[in-house]
């Protein structure tokens, strides 16, 4: 690769949750729904894609923007705002963006010649007489759309949610959330041709699985079996599940990955996660033998400006995936140098004093979470690179980053920090500080400052930890070390 790839891997200004993973030729491209740093609401920008060789998945480039929500006939006005998105190649050749307004109630498509160019809108999913998915009551909620081309060029479009919410734009209906459902799709790529099917209940319907349906619908094909992706009830993980068919007999597989590591080693504590939690939303890759999932992390003390994020999974002996844990190296291909500047808005693991998080979603958060640090920027949307960092650091707060292979010489390592604060950061290699590596003293009355103290682990792959003591509210911006 020409560089390390980190978590995020995007740009750090770039807000794109909901990222779906697709190979095309020899280009991975990532579309996702389209957030805004300090946004009151989610997903108020246009759909922008990126992507990167297959073999370089640390070289991401800005395609630009793809699709803006006003082409949409119905929005014009730009009122409504585009949510998770999926592409497909149908079998002309053509590209297929399926996307979902917000709360309407309806599936729009818009079709491009190629993977990241201007796409063009095309219509709503309709059944055989024309009339629009989700405009009689009675019909499943269209929302988060997941759609796959099979080997055969027969379509399919999976969609669902959980929650009932008065105002879902049901349009003058009284839609269903009974959860995820699955449609075949004419040669057309927008005509229903089997009508919607429930497949994945929600919790408390019978059928339901262990982790049971809520949102983020996604399809794969693994070999010859169907891989359905989705976040669960407790929305902040990503779950699957098997299937030797398309449309039926799906088998619960378990967790993909969580982003507060919560399932793993069983801690099932949300308010004692390893990250602060909030919904999350991704798709599987596949190039060769490797796996990965993509998903988004929550920033800001919010849930409105959300980052893409990857790991590699493991595959289990019975021809499923291993839980991934959270890491700040998760499309890199092993860890990162044990030498060289990081900043700190790759952290996985951030917590506040006795391994404190808890969910930033919900009423009035940023009062709720005043105590606790949290990823931010400077500067307003999109503007500026580089200037991401961890805020708002108080007595006992933690930051930890996996994982670093270390050649166990003697080296030097310093912190740039700023914000108010009195006191030191303790550097350690396990999360409870029981081996502290070093001390480092550090004074910050605003600007940035430079503070740093000898270092030594031993030679090996080992995660870094960072633990403010002291007064005040600390910025972490970087360490580096040499």
């Amino acid at each position: 690769m020409k560089q390390q790839a980190f978590n995020p891997y995007l740009p750090s200004w770039e807000y794109v949750p909901d990222g779906e993973p697709h190979l095309f030729g020899d280009r991975v491209y990532v579309y996702g729904s389209h957030d805004a740093f300090g946004a009151p609401i989610f997903c108020v920008n246009n759909y922008v894609c990126w992507s990167a060789p297959v073999d370089d998945l640390s070289d991401w480039r800005y395609e630009g923007v793809i699709y803006k929500k006003t082409q949409d006939p119905g929005n014009r006005l730009g009122i409504r705002a585009l949510y998770a998105p999926d592409v497909t190649r149908g079998p002309d050749g053509r590209y297929y963006l399926y996307y979902a307004f917000d709360f309407l109630g309806e599936i729009g498509v818009a079709v491009c010649d190629t993977p990241a160019g201007e796409y063009q809108f095309y219509g709503k999913v309709h059944h055989k007489d024309g009339r629009v998915w989700g405009r009689k009551s009675g019909e499943q909620f269209p929302f988060d759309p997941g759609v796959l081309t099979d080997d055969d060029g027969r379509v399919w479009l999976y969609s669902g949610f959980a929650i009932k919410v008065p105002f879902v734009a049901s349009r003058f209906h009284d839609l269903k959330n009974d959860g995820g459902v699955v449609m075949e799709l004419e040669s057309d790529m927008i005509t229903i041709k089997q009508e919607p099917k429930l497949l994945f209940p929600i919790k408390g319907r019978e059928g339901a699985f262990p982790h049971a349906f809520f949102e983020a619908s996604s399809i794969r094909k693994l070999g010859d079996q169907y891989c359905f992706v989705y976040s669960s009830e407790h929305n902040h993980d990503l779950c699957y599940a098997l299937s030797d068919y398309p449309d039926r007999d799906f088998r619960y597989g378990g967790v993909l990955v969580d982003i507060g590591d919560l399932f793993l080693d069983g801690n099932e504590d949300e308010s004692h996660a390893n990250n602060y939690l909030g919904n999350t939303h991704g798709g599987l890759l596949n190039i060769g033998e490797d796996w990965y999932i993509f998903y988004h992390r929550q920033t800001d003390r919010s849930s409105y400006a959300r980052q893409a994020c990857a790991e590699k999974l493991q595959r289990s002996a019975d021809g499923g995936f291993l839980q991934a844990e959270l890491t700040s190296c998760g499309l890199n291909g092993g860890p990162l140098r044990g030498k060289g500047t990081y900043e700190a808005r790759i952290a996985c693991n951030l917590w506040a004093k006795g391994h404190e998080t808890g969910r930033v979603d919900g009423k009035n958060p940023k009062k709720r979470l005043e105590a606790h640090p949290y990823f931010t920027q400077t500067g307003k949307d999109r503007e500026g690179d580089g200037d991401q960092y961890i805020a708002n650091m108080r007595d006992g707060a933690t930051a930890g980053f996996k994982y670093f292979a270390f050649d166990g010489t003697e080296a030097m390592i310093s912190v740039m920090t700023g914000g108010i604060a009195e006191g030191e950061l303790l550097v350690s290699d396990t999360p409870d500080f029981a081996r502290v590596l070093t001390h480092i003293l550090v004074s910050t009355k605003g600007p940035a400052a430079e503070a740093r103290g000898p270092f030594f682990v031993e030679k090996g792959v080992r995660p870094l930890y960072f633990r403010f003591d002291g007064e005040g509210a600390l910025d972490f911006i970087s360490f580096t070390i040499r």
